[in-house]
């Protein structure tokens, strides 16, 4: 029976209300009065997707439920704080939080209520033909290049860094759309994905240089926009001639990627990680504006982005060097700079972006921390990073596990020894979703 004494809270992160929602709700107004919170954008990013509506719409979509008493905003995924603010009598919500990345947020939950004595209240998750069709729709309706082209611009107005990882098959994108956890009373994931030069060559067994064509390496991006929604920042190297950089901005635009990043080098590229010790060319200030102004002058929307990388501090050219490229790529049109180096020491990398936060707040900086890697994203977003770029790791690690399992086989010439260390083949299908 309800009691109207009683205060009953539930919190949704979802972009359309359905059966499951009802019920919830349905189930909670007859406890007591019942108080919904909405989940913020910012918090939503880091849950389980990315949010079509913006908060405020949320809020407003609840706010028409009858049932519903009261709707908030849940400004963090743990109930710690809204918890000690409401002290809710009873806390309504699905079973299906037992396990998993989730299993955190619910324990914590318990605890703070534990402290009152409150209690939660779980509702069978609901499984049916509507509900698993509208989950479907959403997720399909994330996949759209309409919606995913801007989704990288969005984010940055949402969270302080952009964490993006690489991804070169439709596998590997799998791992970044689902790769969670749970650390420090947070749940964290990734944000975007690097569609790599290097590792779509490497994993076509070709050396870095440019030699994969652009055909090919759509197919790479179809292959992974086919099973994913997270934006994809694609590697154009130096963008290659620029009548040909403006069919290669049109064509990404067109497939849904949110933003290329080029190169200022000429002639047949090497990686970067080189430096000094092959031979580099870096492009001309002027042409390489060119080669941005003409790419911006061929997309069609606001949407996508087009990325300068300067290579002034690989090549040993300076940061004085470096800040002028920067301001005239920035002139040029260009929506990032992105700064590399080989040095393990982030000492350049910081003084760099330190003096051109000084001219320029607002201009999004691009990190890849392959050399500097103890650096860590907090330290990054202090000096005013926006986008860090995790840009082999996953091919990195595949390779000695691949190499291992092989060995195991010729050594043992048997599959046993090496099953033993391998993921189920079952736990690799889960990964993959049915229609």
């Amino acid at each position: 029976m309800k009691d109207k004494e009683k205060l009953v809270y539930t919190c949704f992160c979802t972009d359309v209300i359905h059966d499951g929602h009802m019920h919830i709700i349905r189930e909670g107004a007859k406890l007591g009065r019942l108080v919904v919170g909405v989940l913020s954008n910012p918090q939503m990013v880091r849950y389980n997707r990315f949010p079509t509506k913006t908060t405020d719409e949320r809020v407003a979509m609840v706010r028409e439920v009858p049932e519903v008493s009261e709707v908030i905003v849940q400004d963090e995924i743990m109930y710690d704080r809204i918890i000690d603010r409401l002290r809710p009598d009873i806390v309504i919500h699905g079973d299906n939080w037992k396990t998993g990345h989730l299993a955190s947020i619910r324990l914590r939950l318990l605890e703070s209520l534990n402290t009152y004595g409150g209690r939660l209240i779980e509702i069978p998750y609901t499984r049916n033909e509507t509900v698993h069709k509208i989950d479907r729709q959403m997720r399909e309706q994330l996949m759209m290049p309409e919606n995913r082209r801007g989704r990288l611009r969005k984010l940055l107005g949402l969270v302080p860094v952009v964490k993006t990882m690489e991804a070169h098959s439709g596998l590997t994108g799998l791992i970044v759309e689902k790769t969670m956890v749970a650390t420090d009373g947070a749940i964290d994931q990734f944000d975007a994905m690097w569609v790599s030069s290097l590792c779509d060559s490497t994993e076509k067994g070709k050396p870095d240089i440019e030699l994969v064509d652009m055909t090919s390496r759509f197919r790479t991006i179809d292959d992974i926009m086919e099973v994913t929604t997270k934006p994809i920042i694609f590697d154009g190297d130096t963008g290659g001639l620029i009548e040909h950089f403006v069919y290669t901005v049109r064509s990404l635009e067109r497939m849904g990627v949110s933003a290329v990043i080029i190169e200022d080098k000429v002639g047949l590229k090497k990686n970067s990680l080189f430096g000094t010790e092959v031979e580099q060319t870096q492009d001309t200030v002027e042409h390489f504006a060119e080669k941005i102004a003409a790419g911006k002058r061929a997309q069609l929307s606001e949407d996508f982005m087009i990325i300068a990388r300067i290579e002034s501090l690989i090549l040993g050219k300076g940061e004085e060097d470096a800040l002028e490229r920067a301001r005239a790529y920035v002139k040029a049109g260009a929506d990032g700079i992105m700064i590399h180096s080989r040095e393990k020491d982030p000492a350049e990398i910081f003084s760099f972006i330190d003096a051109f936060r000084k001219e320029d707040e607002t201009t999004p900086i691009v990190v890849v921390p392959t050399s500097f890697n103890t650096v860590t994203e907090e330290e990054f977003a202090r000096h005013g990073v926006r986008i860090v770029i995790y840009a082999n790791q996953l091919l990195r690690a595949a390779f000695p596990a691949m190499e291992e399992a092989a060995k195991s086989i010729l050594t043992h010439h048997r599959a046993k020894e090496a099953d033993d260390k391998l993921l189920s083949i079952k736990k690799i299908i889960t990964l993959i979703d049915e229609l």
